[in-house]
């Protein structure tokens, strides 16, 4: 016999399938709860007695989502043939993942001035795993005598991470939004490329 905690957890799983595949579709702003539960063929009071509201909702959708971003970079993490092939891939998977879940980001569009805390958890989440594959990678490269032994990798690969995130492009210097349009990801994402193989430059022998 399925205990009810489990089938509560199974139903809680489908809800963030289906607000996944909604919000994925159609952004935050355009998706109500009455959709979802109709994806779902649920009540809507059924459906809030598991979320109480859609930003809840769309938190632990983010959370998730976040989760398994991780799970790229833990099966590939040990596996580098070199610095310059680590980073290759931390600015390629998060262009990819942006691009593939774009429209779920809407949410901080709308909201980048007033976040909520739980949203920054997360971000911050997905920071340190990326900044652990790349610190993992420069100790890895450093006993080669590939590069310049580095004497503090956290601060180094933090200041990177900062820089690379900060990449932009020059039409949206005069926007109001600090998150970038969809048409704009190719171009920070070569931009990025070129950051890091002037930062490898810097720490090879």
């Amino acid at each position: 016999m399925v205990a009810v905690t489990d089938l509560q957890d199974i139903k809680k799983e489908k809800i963030l399938d289906a607000a996944y595949n909604r919000f994925l579709h159609y952004g935050y702003s355009k998706t109500t709860m009455n959709e979802i539960a109709g994806d779902l063929s649920m009540s809507k009071a059924l459906l809030y007695y598991y979320f109480p509201d859609k930003s809840r909702l769309y938190i632990d959708v983010m959370r998730r989502v976040g989760d398994e971003y991780l799970k790229l970079y833990a099966e590939k993490e040990h596996t580098f043939c070199n610095l310059k092939e680590a980073f290759e891939f931390q600015i390629n998977t998060q262009h990819e993942f942006m691009l593939k879940n774009y429209n779920l980001f809407d949410f901080f569009r709308l909201n980048e001035q007033n976040l909520p805390d739980e949203i920054w958890q997360i971000a911050e989440h997905v920071h340190e795993g990326e900044k652990k594959i790349l610190i993992n990678a420069i100790a890895a490269d450093t006993p080669k005598c590939n590069i310049n032994p580095v004497g503090n990798v956290v601060d180094l690969v933090d200041l990177l991470l900062d820089a690379l995130h900060g990449v932009s492009v020059r039409a949206k210097s005069h926007k109001k939004t600090m998150f970038p349009v969809k048409e704009d990801l190719e171009e920070i994402r070569k931009k990025r490329l070129l950051l890091s193989e002037i930062f490898i430059r810097g720490l090879t022998k």
